[in-house]
């Protein structure tokens, strides 16, 4: 009997053993599936920075200049030459110059052009101020005094005609535009065209006029002389010149220098050609503005629902429901937002103010139009259901017992609340924000119906009162990227300015959290030492 015992209890143990092997093994796999899940995401993730960033690069560093000379297979006389740019070395611009040709002659050898490829030394790479490239090799320098070809002196020729513009500036701002707002007050006071006071300022007007045109006909005299790479001349006007180098010439600290005043210019500068050069300081700032402004409109109306769902509402299924509806909300498509912010803010609530404020500058719309608080307001009521979530879960954390104790010590309910509930709460407050801003910085569909513009002519912001005009258009680096790259698809220039603002976005959304995120910890740091 004791034996059949001891066997059974044998069996028992090893079957124990057994169930809990499996449970271990089954254990393991499951942390091998979420780590190797886990891998695969960070690696996808940091994949896909890198290459925004190898591309974004690409703009500010400076490319290579190579000379492709090609002869045709049908007509062997016939020659080209062209200076190209490009990141690449010479090996790599020869190979997928191949297979450049390769592709459009369809492999067919027989009709591709033979080809040659230098990289020249004294090629020059020229910036214009309105943001176009033109490369050359030197030839003279043309001043209103001769022709000089030491391109050394060039620094000093530029100092001339920076003071032949300070002077046609000082001209035209001090002198012509007085005189323009004289004329047109002895307009408006109907004063005769023979009298001695008009034909006195009309004087004036004409001397300095014929003084700015000289000094124009002056500026106009200065220019560079270059030669393509056919041979052919062009010229450069030097007011219209920002910088030129060799590229091919650069070490490698010449390079670093290039590319530390390019990022310079980049956050500094508005865009130029077309968005394919230039800065992006406007869709900068106003992406800033606008997810500034949506964070104070969003926090405090999101926290006052979350907490009137759990500190007021009453349990029921009217309450589940709408805690439902909210969750919902975080699921409608962006552009539906968009839709409705056009519609109710723009339109119902915009054409209201106009027509009770600003009747007397219809038909034209002052807030009737997209701007820059309609955009925050749209952005803030798509993020809304996120900081309702968050904050709601911030306010459960909350032990009971604390406000138990608040009551037991004579305080209000909304005292609670305020005192002790919401600083204790305010770490999920801060998730809601981080998620808010990280959404508001991206969006894209919304913003082009309420507010957000390729090109807006002016800031937001400025010196004229109030200063901050939230009825006016704005840029935003979101809708700055979703234009340019389906207009700039071909141009490597205008792709690499893209991912270059992509960058950006990325690096703006960083930030912002990162700022929530040290806020967040300061406020669990103090709030929730129990």
């Amino acid at each position: 009997m004791a034996k059949a015992n001891k066997k059974a209890t044998d069996k028992e143990m090893r079957k124990s053993k057994k169930v809990i092997l499996n449970a271990q093994q089954k254990q393991a796999v499951s942390s091998f599936t979420a780590g190797l899940s886990a891998a695969i995401l960070l690696i996808a993730l940091i994949s896909l920075v890198v290459f925004i960033m190898i591309k974004g690069t690409a703009y500010f560093w400076p490319a290579n200049v190579f000379k492709v000379t090609t002869i045709s297979a049908t007509s062997p006389s016939d020659t080209g030459q062209v200076f190209v740019k490009s990141s690449v070395d010479q090996a790599e611009f020869i190979s997928a110059l191949e297979n450049r040709l390769e592709t459009q002659f369809s492999g067919n050898k027989a009709s591709m052009p033979e080809f040659e490829v230098e990289q020249p030394t004294k090629v020059y790479q020229i910036n214009l101020l309105n943001g176009d490239e033109k490369l050359g090799v030197f030839s003279r320098l043309h001043t209103q005094s001769g022709q000089y070809e030491d391109i050394q002196r060039l620094a000093k020729i530029k100092a001339e005609v920076n003071l032949l513009q300070a002077d046609l500036r000082s001209i035209q701002d001090e002198q012509l535009t007085v005189l323009h707002r004289k004329i047109a007050n002895l307009d408006q006071k109907n004063v005769e065209q023979g009298a001695p006071a008009r034909l006195h300022e009309l004087e004036l007007f004409d001397y300095w006029q014929s003084r700015a045109d000289e000094l124009s006909s002056q500026i106009e005299q200065y220019s560079i002389e270059f030669t393509d790479a056919m041979g052919n001349p062009f010229r450069v006007a030097v007011k219209n010149t920002d910088t030129l180098f060799l590229p091919n010439q650069l070490s490698l600290g010449d390079k670093f220098a290039y590319s530390a005043s390019k990022i310079f210019a980049f956050v500094s500068e508005s865009p130029k050609q077309a968005s394919t050069s230039g800065g992006v300081f406007p869709a900068l700032f106003g992406t800033v503005l606008m997810v500034l402004i949506m964070a104070i409109i969003v926090a405090p109306f999101g926290a006052m629902a979350a907490i009137y769902l759990h500190e007021y509402a009453p349990n029921n299924k009217l309450t589940s429901i709408i805690r439902i509806c909210v969750s919902n909300m975080a699921g409608v498509p962006s552009v539906v937002y968009g839709v409705f912010g056009l519609g109710f803010f723009v339109y119902f609530l915009g054409g209201s103010i106009d027509s009770i404020f600003f009747s007397e500058a219809l038909p034209s719309p002052t807030f009737g139009t997209p701007g820059l608080f309609w955009a925050a307001l749209t952005m803030a009521l798509l993020t809304l259901p996120v900081v309702i979530v968050s904050t709601e879960e911030g306010l459960r954390r909350v032990p009971e017992g604390l406000r138990a104790g608040s009551y037991a010590l004579g305080a209000t309910k909304i005292e609670t609340i305020l005192k002790t509930v919401l600083p204790i709460a305010s770490p999920g407050i801060m998730t809601g924000v981080i998620l808010a801003v990280a959404r508001a910085a991206g969006e894209v569909a919304p913003l082009i119906l309420v507010g957000a513009v390729k090109f807006a002519p002016s800031l937001p912001v400025d010196s004229d009162f109030p200063f901050l005009h939230l009825e006016r258009q704005f840029m935003h680096l979101g809708v700055f990227i979703y234009d340019g790259a389906f207009h700039n698809q071909t141009n490597t220039q205008g792709s690499s300015m893209m991912f270059a603002s992509c960058m950006l976005l990325l690096l703006i959304v960083f930030v912002l959290n990162l700022f929530a995120i040290i806020v967040r910890k300061r406020l669990r740091d103090r709030f929730l030492r129990l």
